[in-house]
């Protein structure tokens, strides 16, 4: 999830269109990371977001449990001659290279050693207990009652808290002739009955959405149980027919069953989503507009998907102060009313810098590659810009208000002509800023750069025109002056502010330390 996270979630945006090609991104996602509670977490935040429907959500969790079933069948062949080459090779690509890619794919190994070499542990683990009378009682006694076998199946996924092991659990007890074949059977559907009950109670605290996808995958589970279970005995006595080792019947029932049941209820996707929308009701509230909206908790263990929402909360602050931008153009014209909407906007910035900053604080800076920290310190640096931003176009407003009611007659007509084209100018750099935030693209860097280049100097040419029309008395001229010489430096360094994204993309570039010296020596010249 570390090293593929991102375009993991880019896989399953771009696979919702088709049913059939979002189940096999579901189960090819979860084949890769190896954990279908992943696969969901990716899918709740497409839901919360907006992103995708429930309908294609529950399509994915019905290929995440198929994907899960078949890593189970792939992790339980003899790899223990794997284990231990794993994670030598991971832990010594991990520590010399933790920062890189290479370093992250090092962590991979390690995870794919260690869950090997738990499962040749509960393996080894389960032989002698089975050995012990108290437990064989217990198992004798479930010889008979399919349903109460089917409860410890449940209650075994979620003591493990992998339906995996229970899985892998049951077919030991069942090579040892311990468990009649049937009642193995019904202890595999148990666990994965166990494995929806384990997501419900972990999404107790989450919104709405995120709960409907969870009981939509656990009532597909149930509706499985319960075609299947009548039939456990008589499948178990047919197949008993042919000889075949107990703990890999076992093993390809928890497959077939899981492949089964998902295809069968792919056409119940549409009318379970429906019910789940009514069992669990989003809650009527008025949205908060300075709430953050793309900032997911669950998201905070993978650091590029953290990374990407905390991009689009910060899209959303530079929309913010378009908005407050064209505010203050409109109080620049006279126009009323608007002091205040820029004081609620400036609260708002301050509200999401806040948000922005803490939800990347939460970030373990060790866990993050290269690349990821460059990116991390990149949208800090812009959150920062565009609330101190916020501060100043704030300030600007109130220093209008304070000068008139009526704006537009304090400035000289060449002086009020010179602010509203430098305002103009602000919102075209404001909005390339963001495009290059966004796209990382050198050659919009490099237009912007040249863009606060050119602003500074038509910033200097109004400055001189407006001391000329000092040097020849005009009167409006002199009474705004104080104003006008002010509004034209706070737009200056809102300018900078915008356009120190360009400096963050420009890294690296061969020239970028010689022209940054140049500019910066003709600007501060100017």
């Amino acid at each position: 999830m570390r090293v593929f996270g991102a375009d993991l979630r880019r896989l399953l945006g771009k696979s919702i269109r088709k049913t059939s090609r979002a189940f096999l991104a579901g189960l090819g996602v979860t084949a890769l990371v190896q954990s279908s509670n992943a696969t969901a977490l990716l899918v709740i935040s497409f839901v919360a977001q907006g992103m995708i429907a429930l309908p294609p959500a529950l399509v994915i969790m019905l290929g995440a449990d198929v994907g899960t079933a078949l890593m189970a069948r792939v992790l339980t062949f003899d790899l223990s001659w794997l284990s231990p080459l794993l994670i030598l090779a991971g832990v010594t690509t991990f520590l010399s290279q933790k920062k890189s890619r290479t370093g992250q794919l090092g962590r991979v190994g390690i995870g794919l050693g260690l869950i090997i070499l738990a499962l040749q542990l509960i393996v080894a683990s389960a032989e002698p207990i089975t050995q012990a009378s108290a437990v064989q009682a217990i198992f004798t006694s479930l010889s008979g009652d399919a349903v109460l076998a089917l409860l410890v199946g449940a209650l075994f996924a979620m003591v493990s808290y992998s339906s995996l092991a229970a899985v892998l659990l049951t077919a030991t007890l069942s090579a040892t002739g311990l468990v009649p074949l049937h009642i193995s059977l019904a202890i595999v559907i148990g666990s994965n009955l166990g494995s929806g009950f384990l997501a419900m109670l972990s999404s107790r605290g989450q919104n709405a959405v995120a709960r409907q996808v969870v009981l939509g995958s656990m009532l597909f589970k149930l509706i499985g149980c319960v075609l299947v279970l009548p039939w456990v005995k008589p499948l178990a006595l047919w197949v008993g027919q042919y000889n075949l080792p107990a703990a890999e019947v076992v093993i390809y029932f928890h497959v077939v069953y899981n492949l089964v049941r998902c295809v069968l209820m792919l056409a119940l996707v549409k009318p379970m989503a429906r019910l789940c929308q009514r069992l669990i009701a989003e809650p009527e509230a008025e949205e908060d507009s300075a709430a953050p909206r793309y900032l997911d908790q669950s998201a905070l263990d993978t650091p590029s998907l953290a990374l990407a929402n905390a991009v689009r909360e910060t899209l959303r602050l530079g929309d913010v102060i378009e908005q407050m931008l064209q505010r203050f153009d409109s109080q620049l014209a006279g126009k009323g009313e608007q002091k205040r909407l820029i004081s609620h906007l400036e609260e708002e910035a301050e509200m999401l810098h806040s948000s922005i900053k803490l939800y990347l604080a939460q970030l373990q800076q060790t866990e993050l590659g290269e690349s990821d920290s460059r990116r991390w310190a990149e949208v800090i640096d812009t959150a920062m810009s565009l609330q101190q931003s916020s501060l100043i176009i704030g300030r600007m407003s109130h220093d209008v208000a304070n000068q008139t009611a009526d704006p537009q007659r304090v400035f000289s007509k060449d002086g009020y002509s010179e602010l509203t084209t430098m305002m103009s100018r602000l919102q075209n750099n404001l909005n390339l800023a963001m495009s290059v935030f966004v796209s990382g693209d050198v050659d919009n860097a490099r237009r912007l750069r040249r863009a606060k280049h050119r602003f500074r100097l038509l910033n200097q040419r109004y400055s001189f025109a407006h001391v000329e029309r000092l040097h020849v008395n005009n009167l409006q001229s002199i009474g705004s002056s104080r104003l006008h010489i002010g509004l034209l430096g706070d737009m200056k360094r809102l300018n900078s502010l915008f356009c120190s994204v360009a400096y963050h993309v420009l890294e690296g570039v061969a020239d970028i330390k010689t022209e940054t010296t140049n500019d910066d020596t003709s600007h501060e010249t100017a």
